[in-house]
């Protein structure tokens, strides 16, 4: 393993900071058009203002008023931002401005918008088949043809063949947070049909996010997470902490933690469920494979199962097409933290080895695997799994009515032949290099804790926290530079969509640059 010095040299960098410099104070403000609902944070815009204002602006004062926004107020939420359309890398909106998406609809649009192979798999599903049937007792080719395909995938199997030698089942759910729900209830119907109901525990790394469905949430850091407010009724889980940054030094009071757990606790934990190399909603955080694999290697050797959650990750977003695939070679993450950088640098081919991949014994998938069209999630299981859980006659109890939706798994089949028939791992390198190169001035901001990188994912960690009205601050000036980015926390961070054909290194210097400029400008505490 070497480290290499992001500064090469220190001119890199220079240049970089000092052209960022020169287009933030040369650059010229669009004309603004949130006037006419200013008082209520309403951005009130029209692509034909002299034929329909009062229409515009009825339609976000009854979004104002009655419906309900993901994180935000109920009674005084955020600003809203009306969309009239999207295509390839950008989100049109009504008063006709274009803004780059870099956020890829959370995570999940990772081929852009209005992708033609994508459309046309839901035009023809709807127009030759069906919408939707219930999947109690009735099946249908597109899922079973998705089955295939992601059992091929899990398995690294590069070929057609059924030689499935891990992952065996797939079970389809509503969401990637279902998805999670579904895992959970796994791994105790396994326990207890084993003949072990004192297994009911979950073990989770602290700031860890597995979703917002009231299982999902007792898995999340309840100190840190989203759901403290939640924690006097959530089941009480195991926790133990996070990796410190994503060195392999970092992660060993983690993995001394989760020994020491198992050992005094293995007899009644079901399952340690972990986000992979990269802690999403959590707070950005990249930790070193080796991680992974100890942790697998304490599960197996006390015993309790292993539930991997890849809603975010999956899909090539770190630069495989899982993140526990990573290992010494394919793990490169970039740092730049206050003034000192550093990236790990293993081997210029960056290979997978199959004998490095880290199975889990339940696989949690999402966001990507509709290619951002419809709302989908999948658990893969094991024979193992599935034999304890129908053995002497077992049946798994979930059923979701809109499970295996024909439209979700037409559209998620066109989205993974689309990904793995195109360049995607040197697309992800693309914009990991760019992303390096682009964001790596914020750097210099006083207000500016850690800048990071890993595959198509640029982090830039602020010192201190945004509070309501500094988040919609930072939200109407990205706007007004063309690039939509959605902040939370001490987090401004970007994921663009890595497999869109439109996606160019100045789409990624133009998110870069919009960055730099809004948190250069944020006011000081």
């Amino acid at each position: 393993m070497m480290i290499r010095s992001a500064y090469r040299g220190g001119r890199r960098l220079a240049h970089v900071l000092n052209r960022c410099h020169r287009s933030s104070s040369t650059a010229a403000a669009p004309a603004s058009s949130t006037s006419a609902a200013s008082d209520k944070n309403i951005i009130c815009t029209c692509e034909c203002p002299e034929s329909c204002p009062q229409q515009c602006h009825n339609l976000l004062d009854t979004d104002r008023q009655h419906v309900i926004h993901p994180y935000t107020s109920m009674t005084d939420p955020l600003p809203t931002f009306p969309i009239q359309s999207a295509k390839g890398i950008h989100l049109k909106l009504n008063d006709g401005r274009k803004l780059i998406d870099g956020m890829s609809s959370w995570w999940a649009a990772v081929h852009g918008y209005r992708n033609p192979v994508l459309d046309n798999a839901l035009k023809e599903q709807i127009e030759s088949s069906m919408s939707h049937v219930m999947f109690g007792g009735l099946t249908h080719k597109p899922a079973v043809q998705l089955t295939t395909k992601l059992l091929q995938l899990a398995n690294n199997i590069q070929d057609d063949s059924a030689d499935y030698h891990h992952f065996t089942k797939v079970f389809f759910s509503d969401s990637g947070s279902v998805s999670v729900e579904v895992a959970m209830k796994m791994a105790l119907q396994y326990w207890f049909t084993l003949e072990q109901p004192s297994k009911t525990k979950f073990v989770s790394l602290r700031n860890g996010y597995h979703g917002d469905t009231l299982g999902a949430m007792s898995i999340c850091d309840p100190v840190n997470g989203m759901h403290s407010f939640f924690s006097g009724v959530l089941a009480k889980q195991l926790f133990v902490s996070t990796p410190t940054g994503g060195m392999e030094e970092d992660g060993v009071q983690t993995i001394r933690e989760m020994k020491q757990l198992l050992e005094e606790h293995h007899d009644e934990v079901a399952a340690v469920v972990m986000e992979p190399i990269v802690q999403g909603a959590g707070g950005m955080r990249f930790y070193h494979p080796s991680v992974l694999r100890k942790v697998r290697e304490l599960c197996d050797e006390y015993d309790v199962l292993l539930i991997l959650d890849e809603i975010a990750t999956g899909f090539g977003r770190t630069g495989t097409m899982f993140a526990s695939w990573q290992n010494e070679s394919t793990y490169q993450p970039w740092y730049l933290t206050e003034g000192s950088s550093f990236s790990i640098i293993n081997s210029e081919d960056r290979k997978i080895s199959t004998n490095e991949i880290v199975n889990a014994d339940i696989l949690c998938l999402g966001k990507a695997l509709t290619g951002g069209y419809m709302t989908l999630g999948a658990t893969l299981t094991t024979d193992k799994v599935a034999h304890g859980i129908s053995h002497n006659g077992g049946v798994f109890m979930h059923g979701p009515t809109f499970m295996a939706n024909p439209l979700a798994t037409s559209v998620s089949l066109a989205s993974m032949n689309l990904l793995t028939s195109s360049p995607w791992e040197e697309r992800v390198r693309n914009v990991e290099n760019a992303l390096i190169e682009h964001i790596s001035p914020l750097s210099e901001l006083d207000l500016v804790r850690e800048v990071r990188v890993l595959g198509a994912v640029g982090v830039c960690e602020l010192k201190e926290g945004l509070d309501r009205d500094g988040m919609a601050r930072i939200q109407r000036a990205l706007v007004e530079e063309g690039v939509w980015l959605r902040p939370f926390g001490k987090l401004l961070y970007t994921m663009p969509p890595f497999n869109c054909d439109e996606l160019e290194d100045d789409h990624i210097k133009k998110i870069g640059e919009a960055m730099y400029k809004v948190v250069s400008s944020k006011p000081k505490a």
